[in-house]
C-alpha cells in the first residue's frame, strides 16, 4: 500500500509583522488550501535572546527586540509533518546564565520551552496525540508519519467462492450420510427374492439357491454376488437383477432351452445348444425332442455344435416332429421326422431362411388327386440345402 500523503505546514516568511503576543512572524501564517494546517514556528530559547546582564545594548536596535526578530528569522521555515512542536502559550521560562553563576534572565520576557514531542500533522494542540498516532513502544515511532492500517473489504468473488465451496461440501456430507444409512441400514435388508420367467426351475429350487441373499441390504447384492449363486443351477443361462426398494429383490433370468435328448444308460439327459445337460429323463415319449445318435460321447465336437445349432433354429411346430438328428460332418446335417420323413438341412447358411422354408413344406395341405389321372406319390424327403429352390420327393 502506498505511503499516506503527508500535509504540508506553510510558515509564515521574516520580516513580517511580528505577533502582538510576541511569538515571532508564524502567525500571520495563512493556510493556502483546505488540506494545509498552518501551526506557528518555535522561536529560540529565551535564554538565548536575552542580553547578559552588565552589557550595554547593540546600536541601533531597539532593545531586545531587534535579536528577538533576528533569532525568529533565522529559525523561520517550513517544517514537515512529524517535527515537534510546543502548544503556543504553554511554554514556560527557564533560567539562563552567561556563566558558571550568572544571574537570572529576565523573567518579565516571553520565552518558550522546546517543544514536547507531540506531531503537528493529525494531532491537537497542546500535545495530545491522536489515537492510532501514538509514538513509542508498539506504536509509530516519534518524528515519523503517523499511519493508518484500513481493512478492505474481501472481494466478492472470494466471498463466491468460498460459499460455493461451502455449498459443494455440505452436498458432500449429506450424501455421505444417505449412502452410509443405505448401505447399513437394516430397514433396506432384502426379505423377498421373487424369480420372473422361469419355467424348467421349480422356485423352490431358486429360492434355496439365493438364500445367502436373505438379510443383506439392497445396495449391497450385486449382480456378480447373484450369478455366483445361479451357478449351481444348470437351467439358467442368465439373470438380471432389479431392487425394489424397502425389502424385494425381483430377478429375471433366462433359462436353457433344451433341443434334443442325449442316450445315457438306460435314460436320457435333455441338452441345450451348447451341450450343457439339463436334467434326466425316464421317458423319451414324454418329451417331444429329438435323439441325436452318439450319447453323450458325442457332446464337445463341431458336428455335434452343427446338430444342436440346427435344432435351436427350428420352430416348436418342426421340433415336435422329429425323431432324431444326425450329421456325417457339420456340413451334412440330416433330421429324422417321426413319419418316417427325411430333411435333408446341408451346411450352416441361411439357417433362419431354412427353417422357414421347412415349416412351409411340412405344414403344406397334401395335394388333392385329380379324377383321371394318377395320384401324386407321397413326400419322402424335403430338401432345403437350397432354401431358394427347395425339392420335394
Amino acid at each position: 500500500m502506498a505511503e499516506p500523503r503527508r500535509p504540508r505546514i506553510i510558515s509564515s516568511r521574516p520580516g513580517l509583522t511580528p505577533d502582538p503576543a510576541g511569538r515571532g512572524p508564524a502567525a500571520n501564517a495563512r493556510p493556502t488550501s483546505a488540506k494545509v494546517s498552518v501551526e506557528p514556528v518555535p522561536a529560540e530559547d529565551a535564554a538565548a535572546q536575552a542580553p547578559a546582564p552588565g552589557l550595554p545594548e547593540r546600536a541601533g536596535t531597539s532593545g531586545g527586540h531587534a535579536d528577538e526578530q533576528a533569532n525568529a528569522s533565522r529559525t523561520a521555515g517550513t517544517t514537515l509533518s512529524g517535527a515537534r512542536a510546543g502548544a503556543p502559550g504553554e511554554g514556560s521560562t527557564r533560567p539562563g546564565s552567561t556563566g558558571a553563576s550568572g544571574p537570572k534572565a529576565d523573567s518579565t520576557k516571553p520565552s518558550r520551552s522546546k517543544p514536547s514531542g507531540s506531531k503537528l500533522s493529525g494531532s491537537k494542540r497542546g500535545g495530545a496525540p491522536v489515537p492510532g498516532n501514538r509514538g513509542g513502544a508498539g506504536g509509530t515511532p516519534a518524528g515519523e508519519p503517523g499511519a493508518r492500517v484500513l481493512a478492505f473489504p474481501e472481494p466478492a468473488h472470494k466471498r463466491r467462492r468460498r460459499r460455493a465451496w461451502l455449498g459443494v461440501a455440505g452436498v458432500a456430507v449429506v450424501l455421505a450420510v444417505v449412502m452410509g444409512l443405505a448401505l447399513f441400514s437394516p430397514v433396506l435388508a432384502v426379505k423377498h427374492v421373487t424369480f420372473v420367467g422361469n419355467k424348467l426351475v421349480a422356485g423352490k429350487t431358486l429360492q434355496a439357491a439365493v438364500a445367502p441373499l436373505l438379510g443383506r441390504p439392497l445396495p449391497q447384492v450385486t449382480q456378480g454376488d447373484l450369478d455366483a449363486l445361479l451357478a449351481a443351477v444348470p437351467q439358467i443361462k442368465a439373470s438380471h437383477l432389479e431392487a425394489r426398494p424397502p425389502s424385494t429383490l425381483v430377478v429375471h433370468v433366462v433359462e436353457r432351452v433344451p433341443v434334443a435328448l442325449l442316450k445315457d444308460g438306460k435314460g436320457w439327459i435333455q441338452v441345450d445348444q451348447d451341450g450343457v445337460p439339463l436334467g434326466r429323463v425316464a421317458d423319451q415319449s414324454k418329451v417331444p425332442l429329438p435323439q441325436i445318435d452318439g450319447g453323450t460321447a458325442a457332446t464337445g465336437g463341431s458336428t455335434f455344435r452343427a446338430i444342436t445349432a440346427v435344432l435351436a433354429t427350428l420352430p416348436k411346430s418342426v421340433l415336435g416332429k422329429l425323431a432324431s438328428a444326425s450329421a456325417k460332418s457339420p456340413d451334412a446335417v440330416e433330421l429324422q421326422m417321426v413319419d418316417g420323413k427325411t430333411v435333408v438341412w446341408g451346411n450352416a447358411s441361411d439357417m433362419e431362411l431354412k427353417a422357414q422354408v421347412l415349416e412351409a413344406l411340412v405344414t403344406a395341405p397334401a395335394p388333392v388327386p385329380v379324377a383321371g389321372k394318377p395320384a401324386p406319390p407321397p413326400v419322402r424327403v424335403y430338401d432345403v440345402s437350397a432354401p431358394r429352390h427347395p425339392v420335394t420327393r
